[in-house]
């Protein structure tokens, strides 16, 4: 007696009819569908098993209902793309979201190179130096007036030259007298240290730190001898060709400050009226 071989779900006879096996076990067509096939997410009916299930993310479709969303072209087998949980081929959702070369105005493709630079976009062969029209690429560049230059066309275009060494100045530059200056070219004339922010002066139109042109030029204290600078607003006292810090100004025998008041000298020495009046 020949064994029964029956649908696992539904018990009926499976001889001469098609049938699934699901975990070993035998389904008619009819029980297998119910109970197993998915749902298609355009038309919401269930994918029979004579029917492809194409799948994305968990989700279903039959093979003649997976098309764009947009033209209704069929994606089987081809690129494409989601928004919303749409489907859309590649033209549809480059026409749509995709960005736009700034230069071309046309749409750059997902997938393909951009550049992009304050929220514009480029094809990355558009993006281009307004003077040598040669790709700019990852190089570095320099915008001016909407326009994109590579480094060697914006410093012989645009760049100031420094008054020093004639090279351009991109960044970093001194004003001195009206003159541009790399920021490593302004240096004081004795010590040759760079002078960008920091106090300075001038002598014949030679730039000096305060250091150096208070011990070349500037007049020595005759209490301290100490150079007086006299800049920045700091007094000191000047009689007959000698000068004093305004704090060395005082009295030889007892050190009272004589600044605003009378005072006598003996030889090199000044001094109060009071220890001056032995003299």
């Amino acid at each position: 007696m020949t064994e029964r071989y029956d649908c696992h779900y539904c018990k009926e006879s499976l001889f001469g009819k098609k049938y699934v096996l699901r975990e070993e076990n035998p389904y008619c067509v009819k029980c297998y569908e119910s109970l197993y096939s998915n749902t298609c997410e355009e038309c919401k009916k269930p994918i029979g098993c004579n029917s492809r299930d194409l799948s994305y993310k968990d989700r279903h479709w039959h093979e003649d209902c997976f098309k764009c969303f947009q033209c209704k072209r069929s994606l089987v087998d081809k690129p494409f793309s989601t928004k919303d949980e749409q489907l859309l081929c590649t033209e549809c959702y480059s026409n749509e979201y995709s960005s736009k070369c700034h230069e071309c105005k046309k749409t750059i493709m997902p997938g393909s190179r951009k550049m992009e630079h304050k929220g514009n976009s480029w094809h990355e062969t558009c993006f281009t130096c307004q003077r040598c029209q040669q790709p700019i690429g990852t190089k570095s560049f320099i915008p001016k007036d909407n326009n994109n230059f590579c480094v060697p066309c914006y410093e012989k275009q645009f760049a100031m030259q420094c008054v020093h060494c004639k090279k351009p100045i991109t960044t970093g530059g001194v004003t001195y007298r009206d003159q541009p200056w790399h920021k490593d070219c302004f240096l004081c004339t004795s010590c040759k240290q760079q002078l960008s922010g920091q106090r300075f002066t001038s002598r014949d139109d030679f730039a000096y730190c305060l250091n150096c042109f208070c011990n070349l030029y500037a007049k020595k204290c005759a209490s301290c001898t100490t150079p007086i600078s006299g800049l920045g607003g700091s007094k000191y006292i000047s009689f007959e060709e000698r000068q004093w810090h305004n704090d060395c100004f005082n009295c030889k025998k007892c050190s009272v400050s004589l600044v605003g008041r009378g005072f006598l000298t003996e030889r090199d020495d000044i001094l109060c009226p009071e220890c001056g009046k032995d003299i």
